[in-house]
């Protein structure tokens, strides 16, 4: 009885550390051409680069010009804020990984991607909502502005963005952080992400990966929707009333737009459409990180007066 009491112990630490076993992962990256991969770390560097100072440059214009002083500027600034944050988790891991043979991370620096991203994803998918109702309050409601988005409910909404994404990301985490990984352990990436990860534990991830669905997808398709449906009535209100006060409005509009699209765009493919293409999923991935957070500042700075005027100020 002693000598079985014995063997079954051994078996459960045999086991626990067979799951134990995986203390760092290997990412496959984008190419294995060693002239291709020059090409891709010149090309991500400058994106890179253009990404620091770019959102930089907009969260400094809007704090110190006091003409940009309003919610509107004041959201801007914290999704440049975010993006820049969002970025950060990514690129430069990937970037210095370009020159390394084996493009390796820790286990614990996976999980923290993984957090990361999430919390920096979920916070701008509540400061692009909190961005739409601001303009549908400036446009369908111009008297109550002033009232409706003051100081204190900027700074709430702010706050809320941030506290969801820390919510959304804790959720997500803990999916993760119990899995056994005693085997494979190359993602077939270049950052961690939920998704590609919890393929690789030693255990049947069907149902997490309908949580992830349903976590993450649900979360982001309802959210796109709800967006898309709030523009369109803003710019049904818009049309029916032309002036030139609603010209600059529906500038402004079709800048929110096309930043909601490029966000939720890659982020649908990526959480909640259940067949995923390998080669497009990469495609995203990049995309989500890199593009997306560069062209937010080219956009609102190109299509914004305002801004470009403030940043002439600044400059002087």
């Amino acid at each position: 009885m002693k000598v079985t009491t014995e063997i079954i112990s051994w078996n459960e630490t045999q086991s626990e550390s067979n799951y134990s076993m995986v203390t760092e992962f290997i990412f496959l990256g984008l190419s294995n051409s060693r002239e291709l991969q020059i090409f891709l770390f010149v090309f991500f560097f400058v994106f890179y680069v253009g990404i620091v100072f770019g959102n930089l440059l907009i969260v400094l214009t809007v704090s110190f010009d006091s003409h940009l002083h309003s919610p509107m500027y004041f959201l801007l600034a914290n999704l440049s804020l975010i993006d820049l944050s969002l970025s950060s988790v990514t690129a430069p891991k990937m970037i210095a990984d370009f020159f390394r043979k084996r493009k390796v991370i820790s286990f614990k620096g996976c999980l923290t991607q993984i957090f990361l991203l999430h919390f920096f994803g979920g916070s701008e998918l509540v400061i692009l909502i909190a961005m739409a109702f601001d303009r549908y309050v400036a446009i369908c409601k111009p008297l109550h502005y002033t009232t409706i988005m003051c100081g204190n409910v900027c700074i709430g909404i702010v706050s809320a963005a941030w506290g969801t994404g820390f919510l959304h990301s804790v959720s997500q985490l803990a999916f993760a952080v119990n899995l056994p990984f005693c085997g494979p352990n190359e993602v077939d990436s270049f950052y961690c992400d939920l998704p590609r990860v919890i393929k690789l534990a030693c255990t049947d991830t069907y149902r997490l990966d309908i949580m992830v669905i349903a976590n993450s997808g649900v979360l982001t398709v309802c959210s796109f929707v709800l967006l898309i449906i709030s523009y369109t009535i803003i710019l049904a209100i818009i049309l029916r009333r032309p002036s030139d006060r609603s010209s600059k409005a529906l500038s402004t509009l079709t800048a929110h737009i096309t930043v909601v699209l490029l966000f939720f765009g890659p982020c649908i493919f990526i959480y909640a459409w259940p067949f995923p293409i390998r080669s497009l999923d990469k495609f995203l991935a990049v995309f989500y990180s890199v593009v997306t957070p560069l062209l937010n500042p080219v956009i609102y700075t190109l299509r914004n007066k305002d801004m470009k005027t403030a940043m002439r100020r600044l400059k002087k």
